[in-house]
């Protein structure tokens, strides 16, 4: 993640474009984790462009509703071919999109929101099962308009704050990192010198 922060650190105008452009190709169910982006947006926006903020939430907010519509969609008109595809049997098992058709026909649009907030791809199959299941573009829209709204600006907010301490935060990452290092090589020098003196236990024993 930090790599993504750099390369849009060095590309600050664009940076929302950029943002955009990884939401539209995750809704294509590209490997493209859309929390990160949220998180990168919100961090980039609170650490190097301020200014951008309201800007980078936007095209945030508009570009996961548009990912959204564009799984919908899939699922709506070859997301019955695409569940033949072995890459796609997983994902779109028939158990997993009767599960998630039942989920939202008796929660709403909080099944939404709760979708939202789960990340690993179920949100994309919340969405394609709604296309297959034909559930009204309309419905479809304004309901995960408002589940959207909810978990974009929640994350953003929360991760904006973090930011705007990101230097304190990297501080305690960098010493719990050192920290780590040496639990990592006391364990390995450790288990060395048990098996050494284990070793050497047994070749005496063997010499007797």
């Amino acid at each position: 993640m930090l790599s993504l922060i750099e390369f849009f650190s060095a590309h600050a105008p664009h940076a929302h474009w950029f943002i955009l452009i990884g939401l539209l190709l995750a809704g294509c169910n590209l490997p493209i984790s859309i929390d990160v982006l949220v998180i990168i947006a919100a961090l980039f926006s609170a650490e190097f462009v301020p200014e951008n903020t309201i800007l980078l939430y936007s095209f945030l907010l508009g570009g996961c509703l548009i990912s959204a519509w564009i799984s919908y969609l899939l699922g709506r008109t070859v997301g019955a071919k695409l569940a033949k595809w072995r890459v796609f049997q997983s994902f779109l098992s028939d158990e997993k999109i009767e599960k998630l058709q039942a989920f939202y026909k008796k929660y709403g649009v909080f099944a939404f929101i709760v979708g939202r907030f789960i990340p690993f791809g179920i949100r994309n199959c919340l969405f394609m099962s709604s296309g297959l299941s034909k559930m009204p573009f309309l419905r479809f829209a304004l309901q995960d308009f408002l589940a959207c709204f909810i978990w974009v600006t929640t994350y953003f907010t929360l991760f904006y704050h973090i930011g705007q301490n990101f230097e304190v935060i990297w501080h305690y990452v960098k010493t719990l990192n050192v920290f780590l290092f040496l639990i990592f090589a006391v364990a390995v020098i450790s288990v060395i010198w048990y098996k050494r003196t284990k070793s050497l236990q047994v070749s005496r024993m063997e010499k007797r």
